[in-house]
């Protein structure tokens, strides 16, 4: 588990292994997503160069245009689901 302690001003510090784990470097900016009684963390300020890769890897399938829709719309069907509960 990961703690950090709020100082009288609002402010924290990420700690380290989190700051690792998403790939935080300095100016990163971060959107605070609630869900219910919960909280995420959420890096929304990539670089293209910092993306790199994530989408094709040469090992895996080529997707149509039609899936790569398919697979938008249902994560956006996901999203709007997880928000009525």
């Amino acid at each position: 588990m990961a703690l950090s302690t709020l100082t009288s001003k609002g402010q924290t510090t990420i700690p380290k292994a989190i700051r690792e784990y998403l790939d935080l470097k300095p100016g990163d900016r971060i959107d605070f997503v609630t869900e219910g009684d919960r909280v995420y963390l959420k890096p929304i300020n990539r670089t293209v160069k910092r993306l790199s890769g994530i989408l094709h890897r040469p090992d895996g399938p080529t997707l149509t245009l039609a899936e790569i829709e398919a697979g938008i719309q249902d994560a956006a069907v996901e999203d709007v689901l997880r928000g009525l509960q």
